[in-house]
Formats: C-alpha cells, sequence, structure tokens
C-alpha cells in the first residue's frame, strides 16, 4: 500500500510538473492553485535547484500577489543567491500581508546579516521575540543568540540562552551550549544559581546536573563539582563527558586514585584519546608508579607519535628511578621533533651531570641559556657544572654574565666567589662572599650546592658563620 501511495504521489507529482511547464511556455490554458505553487517549490528545492524554485516562486506571485507564503519562499531563494536588499523588499511586501509569521523576522535577520549589518538583525530579533510565544519565541531567542555570537556580543549570548532555560528548562539545545558560554564570559555563579533551580524542579534533568557540575568546576569548587556529577552520572551512567571532568576534579583535588577510575570509565564509553592516556598516566606519575606511568604516556604517543611532551614525561619517570641511561635514551625522539626545548636539554644536563658526563651536560646546559638566558634554573646548572668540572674560567665569566642578566640577582655572587676560590684568587673570593652574604645570606646554601668541597674551606666558613651569627643576633 505504502509504495503504490509512493507512486500515485510521483505521478500526481509529475502532472504538476507538466501543468506547470505549460503555464509557463503558455503552450496550453492551465491554473494552479496557491498550495500547487509551494509543492512544486518543494520540489525543486528538494532537488537543491534553487534557479528553479525561484522561478517558480515568481511566477507564483504573478498568478497571487497577495500570497505571503510565496513571498516568503522567495525572500529565502534571493538570500540563498545572495541578492539580499531585493529579499529585503520582497519581505517589506510581505509583511503588509501577515506579520505573524516567525519565517518574516529569520529573513529579514538572514538577509541583514549577509549585509554585514548584525546590529540591524539583532534589533529585528529583539523586538519580535517580544511578539511571540513558546516555541516560536525560542526559535527567535537562539537565532537572536547566533547573531550576537557573530558581532561578538558575548554576554548576551548567555543572556539569550539562559531566557530559554526559564521558559523550557528541559531544552536540550540550550543546555548543551549554556554550558560553555557560561565558563565563558565568566558567569559562572549565575548560571549555578540557573541550574540549580532547574535541577529542583527537574530532579532527573542530567544535562543540568552536568552544568552545575561544570560551573562549579569553573570556580574551583571541586568537591561539590564532583557531588553535581556524580548526580548526572546517576541518571545517566553513559554521560562520558562527565568522567572526563570528574576525572579532572580529582586531578585538582590530588585524588589520583579516584581520578584513574573515572578516566578509564571515559576509555570504555568514548574512542580512545591521548589526553585521557596523557592524564591516566600522569595520576600514575603523581602515585610513584611509574611502570603504569610509562604504559598510559607510551599509549598517548602511539596515538600521537609526534608530541614531543610524552617522551619527556617517560623520560621523567626513568629519571625518577635513577636510570639515567634509559631517560637519555628515551629523550631522543623528544629532541628530534623539538631540538633546543628548554625543558628537555635541562633534563637531559641533569641526566649527564648525575652520570658524571660533564662536557655533555654543560652542553645541554649552555642550549637551555642560549634559549632562555634569563632563566635561572639554567643559568645555575650550567655555572654548577662548570664549577663541578673546575672550568673555573668559565665559570666565572658565565657567572658574571647571568648576573648582569638578571639585573643582579645575589646568587651569582656566591658563584663568582666560588669559582675565584677555584682559581686561587681567595682574596676577591672572600671580598666577593662577604658582599653575597650581605645582600643576601639565605644564598649560601646555593653555593654549597653548586660546590659541597667548599664547606672544607676554612676561609669561606669562618666568615659564612660569624655572618650569620651577626645576622641571628639582629
Amino acid at each position: 500500500m505504502a509504495n503504490y501511495s509512493s507512486r500515485r504521489e510521483r505521478e500526481e507529482m509529475q502532472e504538476l510538473l507538466r501543468a506547470y511547464q505549460n503555464l509557463k511556455s503558455g503552450r496550453a490554458a492551465s491554473f494552479l492553485e496557491e498550495e500547487d505553487f509551494e509543492r512544486i517549490i518543494d520540489y525543486f528545492d528538494d532537488q537543491e535547484n534553487v534557479p528553479a524554485a525561484l522561478e517558480a516562486a515568481t511566477l507564483g506571485l504573478e498568478h497571487f500577489p497577495f500570497a505571503a507564503q510565496l513571498m516568503y519562499r522567495k525572500a529565502d531563494f534571493l538570500i540563498a543567491q545572495h541578492h539580499f536588499e531585493e529579499a529585503l523588499a520582497v519581505l517589506d511586501k510581505a509583511a503588509l500581508y501577515d506579520a505573524t509569521d516567525i519565517s518574516l523576522y529569520i529573513l529579514q535577520t538572514d538577509a541583514y546579516l549577509g549585509l554585514e549589518q548584525p546590529e540591524k538583525a539583532a534589533r529585528i530579533l529583539e523586538e519580535s521575540v517580544q511578539l511571540f510565544e513558546g516555541e516560536e519565541r525560542i526559535e527567535l531567542l537562539f537565532e537572536l543568540a547566533d547573531v550576537y555570537d557573530d558581532y561578538e556580543d558575548f554576554q548576551k549570548v548567555f543572556d539569550c540562552l539562559k531566557w530559554i532555560l526559564e521558559e523550557d528548562p528541559n531544552n536540550e539545545e540550550a543546555l548543551l551550549k549554556i554550558c560553555f558560554w557560561a565558563d565563558f564570559t565568566g558567569r559562572s555563579e549565575e548560571s549555578i544559581r540557573l541550574h540549580q533551580w532547574i535541577t529542583d524542579e527537574h530532579p532527573f534533568n542530567e544535562l543540568a546536573w552536568f552544568n552545575l557540575a561544570a560551573a562549579f568546576q569553573g570556580l574551583k569548587l571541586y568537591e561539590k563539582a564532583i557531588d553535581a556529577y556524580q548526580y548526572a552520572l546517576a541518571i545517566d551512567d553513559k554521560l562520558d563527558i562527565a568522567y572526563r571532568n570528574m576525572g579532572d576534579a580529582y586531578i585538582r583535588i590530588r585524588k589520583y586514585k579516584d581520578a584513574i577510575e573515572c578516566l578509564e570509565k571515559v576509555l570504555e564509553l568514548s574512542r580512545p584519546e591521548e589526553v585521557i592516556f596523557e592524564a591516566i598516566g600522569h595520576c600514575y606519575h603523581k602515585l610513584e608508579n611509574y611502570p603504569q606511568a610509562r604504559f598510559y604516556y607510551r599509549k598517548a604517543s602511539h596515538i600521537n607519535p609526534d608530541d614531543s611532551r610524552i617522551y619527556y614525561k617517560i623520560a621523567i619517570t626513568y629519571y625518577r628511578e635513577m636510570k639515567f641511561d634509559k631517560a637519555i635514551r628515551q629523550m631522543e625522539p623528544a629532541t628530534r621533533i623539538h631540538r633546543n626545548q628548554p625543558d628537555f636539554n635541562l633534563l637531559l644536563g641533569d641526566c649527564y651531570t648525575q652520570l658524571n658526563k660533564l662536557k655533555e651536560a654543560a652542553q645541554h646546559y649552555a642550549a637551555v641559556v642560549k634559549a632562555k638566558p634569563k632563566n635561572l634554573r639554567g643559568q645555575e646548572a650550567l655555572i654548577g657544572v662548570l664549577l663541578q668540572g673546575e672550568f673555573y674560567e668559565e665559570a666565572l665569566l658565565q657567572s658574571r654574565n647571568a648576573f648582569e642578566l638578571t639585573k643582579g640577582n645575589p646568587l651569582f655572587l656566591y658563584s663568582n666567589s666560588a669559582a675565584l676560590f677555584g682559581l686561587g684568587k681567595t682574596k676577591e673570593a672572600l671580598l666577593e662572599l662577604e658582599h653575597a652574604l650581605s645582600v643576601h645570606p639565605q644564598g649560601f646554601k646555593k653555593m654549597v650546592d653548586m660546590v659541597p668541597g667548599i664547606l672544607q674551606v676554612n676561609r669561606v666558613i669562618d666568615p659564612a658563620n660569624a655572618y650569620l651569627k651577626k645576622k641571628g643576633k639582629k
């Protein structure tokens, strides 16, 4: 029966199209009703033949000049062909016959947007919203939100979505959109009040619970966020984005085992992602379970082998286990991708230092200093390894440069002193040490860190102790 009906409809449409062609060509006397023209327009529209649809609407208006619906259809196709001014003229005429159709205001909006006049488009919608209720008002509010988005009045985008939810608290599209805009516009507190009202009125609305949780998370109220995510998941335990965000919240409050549980649930419910594997690896890293951390970091690197940071993180796990050779080997792919990344060279320098390969360590620390001359960690590491390797001239030169670059950081007065002691310039070294102690006595520990053997030199210990005791009495 359905096939018969479908065949009959096709035959009727073909007959209608023949009558339409006859009317166009004037070959035979044909008469078409207004509804016939609408069906023909729909046919061409379905075929995505905009010129033919526009022609049918124009011909229809020649026979039914007061048909507002045909005017709306014509304006729609004119807009599709970027004839915006002509479309507005047609719509002005249509408004004289039927100003109660929502299509009038939506098409006017589209035309003004096409003319790059978003303020006029917004004004039309702002006025028309007051004329409608229910679903039509909501449709206009969505249109208005899009217009505000186009000309970057983002606060009003949030206002429109809030208005929609006040009218229809279960509107899924608005619930999905407002979560982003609450965070983007910094209106998390307002979002909390809105969604608390929705969850009070509609306690089984999982998206409202999710948005409430996200708003709490935006304000760093992680425990409250976790509670709200759990409500959302109690309603819909397949809501993978809730597990993802809850995992992040647990990481923020350092509950890494709970975070792992949430993130593993994400892997069950959605396709594997680098960021999830990396986050699980991070949690195991924080729990000092380095083999498991590497397992998940490697899964992340398999998805994105060009992410140098993952290899770096794997290398850090080996460093923590004091497996310095393995850490260096792991850094090879990272440095192939980003050779001059300061953090990478810093880690390699630390590894070579631990292996007492001071020349290699110095090369990597020098790369850090070259990339970031004012980086204290890099400067200290380079100077420290030069002192350790007894390259005192180079250490002194580097220390004085660092002092200038860091605008007189007193820590480098201590490294100046250590280098001068190494060069046998004891008098100068003591003067530099005394100056350093007077400016920043706490920095003496840094000198000891860089040159542990310095504690065996009485001429260093005596002034240091004397100065520190003197400061203590004050």
